[in-house]
């Protein structure tokens, strides 16, 4: 049961069982009294452990239990901040630990390590837990491995290295799995919904952090259940829910002061002092501050006491007292105990009082520290899909040094920093930024970019405040306001409703459309010629809207794919990528699809064999390859050398995963025994080098579902982006099967009379929209969108 994760029912089992031998088998009452002891340490009941096990009778004369005794009451002093009481019990234990690889001594490594982890010493801590990994693997004790490994993911996660945290948390959610051990895994399930906050990925974490807190209270877990309570608080607070925030942090201040957990009432009194700047109560601020501050000073913890510090420099910025918030940042920045985070929000913090206090070189220098520290940070993640959501943790920093640049009239720098901010880590593997380049962003030529690729660009900046609109010609560069992003984003929220049904749109929902285009468009307008060649460079909700879609009110009423023809970009120096030279394939057409459906979840498509006929037969046999039926698997596509073809089409189902976009996949056959071997995964489409002039995804949802910050959409279309294909189209939304068959016969047909594939897909669309068929409506034409690449 205490495997299981069943504390409370195995505490009290143990109780039982003590009482029951406590007479007669003084050895095996003690052996139970301890699993009594560590049910309750593990719930949070901190002083309960104590009382337990000093209130007993002497235990008998055993070494082995007095280290396991020893070892549970030094964690448990430890989780109440008794440094000495548990520095003493860990030194006796450690004094009997003669025995190399006894498990024992594993459970006494383990326990110096929360020690050390309470007092901030994440390095000693690291020690101990690796130690406590060995001695655990040694013995073969899985369980204490298992918690070796969940707490070395605590230290990384701690110590912000958050590749590493996820793979140790990952790791020891695995051991948890092998063993039925609900306890560990709920904890890991929390760590790395804490884990992916700091990544910037708030849905994941808010996810994982309220389903951990669920499975917490199911297994009476008092201490986890408020770790969770306070993640999930920072992610309301994120959302500017304050109040629901604060009412989470609440909740957890007062479980932790109940159980006495000074950690986690730090915790608490830490996050209520920052949501109490944010929303500007700064008496309770104040209030909150102090007491974190009283905490982490009682235990000579600077690290600690450097986050409520950081609240006090917030506030002696909302209050104007330049000096003292300065010598407060100031304090935080160069701090040698912090950390990244506390540095780049203390520096943009120094960057906002000095604006407020009309110091632009100031506040200039300020901005460029706080990115810099940023992106150093960033450059340290390892694996790509860290980088993705990290980016969100600096978009308050853009933004607001965006706004400066535009306030003080420099209106072509925030160009610059914007599209620097865009695309990274698409740029990133495209090898087109290098990974940790200095942030510097180089000169950007945008009108040259325009030239190139002769048409005009409308780039998107949606701010907190207000956004922005750079329309972008070959002679001129224009600078508009718009609404603030919410206003937007609310909008595109209502028309895509109505675009994605099939009779919406020019039927209730012209207002939305008219609207979006005098926001969006109407700017930009004076600046558009005659059927102009447009490239979206989009922003935040944006991405999730298709421009051709905007309605046009004059001459007459009609969809803004009459007038321009259109293709989204991520951002300018993607663009610039796209109009560069490049080696072409040698091969004409792979085409995979028309799939054996792998299960009920994925029925057949009926038009998916007309579709692949039709595709075909604008290709010369010599020059195509086709996978169809059982032979359309992920691994004949992997194993096709697809970097030789010209284009590359897909005709299956598709899934768009918003909490882990890349598990996004193309549905096609299955290929062996493993449950997904059916799925061709936007990560393993990534590491599959390309140069297709076009890639094709007639299915679903092939964009994806969620936009990162400065990423856009991520799911297959980026995939095949970033592995090097030179245009994508995919789709917004769920996409008919009949329509889809014609759209791509017409498609390819002007394909092969030389059109370009922006052309060649706005003269498809507009085959539909001008039939007399129920494909006029934006749901049959619409979905699809050419994404540029490099």
């Amino acid at each position: 049961m205490f495997v299981r994760g069943d504390l409370k029912q195995s505490g009290d089992e143990a109780h039982r069982a003590y009482q029951r031998f406590r007479d007669s088998e003084p050895e095996w009452a003690w052996k139970f009294r301890i699993l009594e002891a560590e049910s309750l340490l593990w719930r949070g009941m901190y002083s309960e452990v104590l009382t337990l096990l000093s209130s007993s009778p002497a235990q008998p004369n055993n070494p082995g239990l007095t280290i396991g005794t020893l070892a549970l009451q030094g964690a448990a002093h430890a989780r109440l901040h008794h440094f000495a009481e548990a520095e003493q019990r860990l030194g006796q234990a450690e004094q009997l630990c003669t025995v190399p690889k006894d498990a024992a001594c594993g459970k006494v490594a383990s326990a110096r390590g929360v020690l050390a982890v309470q007092q901030g010493q994440l390095g000693v801590a690291r020690q101990f837990f690796e130690q406590a990994l060995g001695l655990a693997r040694a013995a073969g004790d899985h369980l204490l491995e298992a918690t070796a490994l969940l707490n070395l993911g605590l230290v990384s996660l701690r110590q912000q290295h958050f590749d590493e945290a996820i793979d140790r948390t990952k790791a020891a959610d695995q051991a948890s799995s092998a063993l039925q051990a609900r306890n560990i895994a709920q904890v890991a399930q929390g760590n790395l919904g804490w884990a992916y906050y700091n990544l910037g990925d708030s849905e994941r974490s808010l996810q994982l952090s309220l389903e951990a807190e669920g499975h917490a209270v199911e297994l009476a877990n008092v201490i986890d259940q408020l770790s969770w309570l306070t993640n999930a608080g920072y992610v309301y607070a994120d959302l500017h829910d304050f109040a629901h925030a604060k009412q989470s942090y609440l909740e957890a201040l007062a479980l932790a002061q109940k159980i006495g957990a000074k950690e986690d009432v730090y915790n608490a009194l830490r996050a209520l002092a920052l949501v109490s700047v944010e929303s500007g109560e700064l008496e309770e601020a104040n209030k909150y501050s102090d007491q974190a501050m009283e905490i982490a000073h009682a235990d000579h913890n600077r690290l600690g006491e450097l986050y409520p510090l950081l609240v006090k420099g917030r506030i002696a910025v909302r209050l104007r007292d330049r000096e003292k918030a300065e010598r407060i940042l100031r304090e935080v920045e160069q701090d040698p105990n912090g950390n990244a985070a506390l540095r780049w929000k203390a520096e943009h913090a120094l960057a906002q009082l000095h604006e407020a206090e009309d110091l632009p070189e100031l506040a200039d220098r300020e901005y460029r520290i706080a990115l810099t520290t940023f992106e150093a940070a960033r450059s340290q993640l390892r694996r790509y899909d860290s980088r993705l959501p990290f980016s969100s943790n600096a978009s308050r920093i853009y933004d607001d040094y965006v706004h400066f640049l535009v306030a003080r009239g420099r209106p072509s720098e925030a160009l610059r920093w914007a599209d620097y901010s865009r695309a990274r880590a698409l740029l990133e593997g495209l090898t087109l930024l290098p990974k940790g380049a200095s942030v510097a962003p180089a000169a950007l030529d945008a009108q040259a970019i325009a030239r190139r690729a002769n048409g005009t660009i409308l780039f998107y900046w949606l701010g907190q405040q207000q956004s922005y609109l750079w329309t972008i010609t070959p002679r001129k560069t224009n600078l508009a306001v718009l609404p603030a992003a919410s206003e937007i984003e609310t909008a595109v929220q209502r028309y895509r409703k109505s675009v994605t049904e099939p009779q919406g749109a020019f039927g209730g929902a012209d207002d939305d459309g008219q609207l979006l285009y005098g926001m969006l468009v109407a700017p930009a307008q004076a600046l558009l010629p005659k059927d102009a060649k447009v490239f979206v460079v989009p922003d935040g909700g944006l991405n999730n809207l298709n421009f051709e879609t905007l309605i046009v009110s004059k001459p007459r009423l009609h969809y803004w794919i009459e007038d321009v023809t259109i293709a989204s970009a991520s951002s300018l120096r993607v663009l610039a990528a796209s109009l560069a030279v490049k080696a072409k394939p040698t091969r004409g057409l792979l085409l995979v699809g028309d799939s054996i459906a792998p299960g009920p979840d994925y029925p057949e498509l009926p038009k998916a064999a007309a579709q692949m006929d039709a595709v075909a037969r604008h290709f010369p046999a010599e020059k195509e390859r086709l996978f169809k039926r059982e032979g359309a698997t992920a691994t004949a596509y992997l194993t096709s050398s697809p970097e030789k073809f010209t284009f590359i089409h897909f005709v299956a189902h598709g899934t768009a995963s918003r909490m882990n976009p890349l598990d996004s996949a193309i549905v096609l056959s299955r290929s062996g025994a493993d449950s997904d071997s059916f799925k061709l995964y936007a990560r393993d489409i990534v590491g599959q080098p390309l140069r297709a002039k076009l890639v094709t995804i007639s299915a679903c949802y092939g964009t994806g579902t969620r936009s990162y910050s400065g990423e856009g959409l991520v799911g297959l279309s980026w995939a095949f982006l970033r592995a090097g294909a030179h245009n994508v189209i995919a789709a917004l939304w769920e996409v008919s099967d009949a329509s889809t068959e014609k759209l791509m016969d017409r498609l390819y047909e002007e394909l092969g009379k030389g059109k370009p594939p922006d052309v060649a897909l706005r003269l498809a669309k507009l085959s539909l929209l001008r039939s007399e068929t129920a494909f006029r409506k934006p749901f049959y034409w619409a979905p699809f969108q050419l994404y540029v690449g490099s």
